[in-house]
């Protein structure tokens, strides 16, 4: 029996106001077409619903019956059109962010802290992983978005904004000597270099930007997290490879400093995905709003 949501609306104003043309006032109504919608529902239970009275209408025992769930429902609608308003407004929910512990710590951390003070109300839920477990969690419909360096290539997913960060060699003071040095690739590999263990986007890159010039990299340290990366480089245990923004703390303070090379390191790309033909949360929207 597929009453239509209106109908019952209708019924439920009525038997609330006790007056039919108090209802169509209610819902900007003609007071016949509410007649004509009660008149609906009554034929199609087979059941009257309303005693006409001097003052209006009343319920029948029937009627009363079926009032007792609608206004069950529409207790439950209304909470739910709050409950909307209030995500959309972000007073509530949450955001589900996957990706690596280094683009959390060095890179995410203030906007994570701004949208965490501007939306006090929406939990923060962030997810750490390698690229592929990122793509894998957004499929999975574990997270809201995924901050991944780039390219990715993948039918499912969309790059909704990305943003350029620089890798770039770095040393501690037991280098000072280089501090004011343009070295050559060859002058570069005669000092350790330490490296990220993983078989990371960032660790590819080198690699195949020495094999272009005809070199191969070969690190004597390997760590495996970026923080061991800045320390190793800070303690003088070699020259680090690292992204730069990941150490401008160091750099400003100068217990690091850019080790300068006669060729151009590439650019590497950080982007923010999201499942292609799934809509965003206004969380996640307001998070992509901020990063830009």
């Amino acid at each position: 029996m597929g009453n239509n949501y209106e109908l019952y609306k209708v019924f439920y104003w009525a038997a609330k106001t006790g007056s039919l043309s108090q209802a169509a006032k209610v819902l900007y109504l003609t007071q016949p077409s509410v007649s004509h919608a009660i008149k609906q529902l009554e034929e199609s239970f087979g059941l009257s619903l309303f005693y006409r009275n001097a003052k209006g209408v009343e319920l029948t025992q029937e009627g009363a019956v079926l009032y007792s769930y609608i206004e069950q429902s529409q207790i439950l609608i209304t909470l739910a059109e709050e409950k909307m308003a209030a995500l959309k407004n972000l007073d509530s929910g949450e955001l589900r962010i996957g990706g690596s512990d280094s683009l959390f710590k060095h890179y995410l951390l203030p906007y994570l802290e701004q949208f965490h003070e501007a939306h006090p109300g929406v939990k923060l839920h962030l997810n750490h992983g390698t690229t592929p477990e990122i793509m894998a969690f957004l499929k999975e419909g574990r997270i809201d978005l995924g901050v991944v360096r780039m390219p990715i290539v993948d039918s499912q997913l969309e790059v909704k904004e990305s943003f350029q960060l620089q890798d770039c060699f770095v040393a501690g003071a037991r280098y000072a000597d280089l501090k004011d040095e343009v070295l050559s690739l060859e002058r570069l590999l005669q000092h350790p270099i330490i490296l990220f263990s993983r078989n990371s986007r960032a660790r590819m890159t080198i690699t195949e930007l020495f094999q272009s010039y005809g070199y191969s990299i070969k690190p004597e340290i390997e760590v495996g997290s970026v923080d061991l990366l800045i320390e190793f480089a800070r303690r003088g245990l070699g020259i680090s490879y690292v992204t730069r923004e990941f150490v401008s703390k160091e750099l400003e303070e100068g217990s690091l400093f850019e080790v300068r090379l006669d060729v151009p390191l590439p650019p590497s790309h950080v982007g923010i995905l999201t499942m292609r033909n799934m809509p965003v949360s206004s969380a996640a929207s307001a998070f992509i709003r901020l990063v830009r």
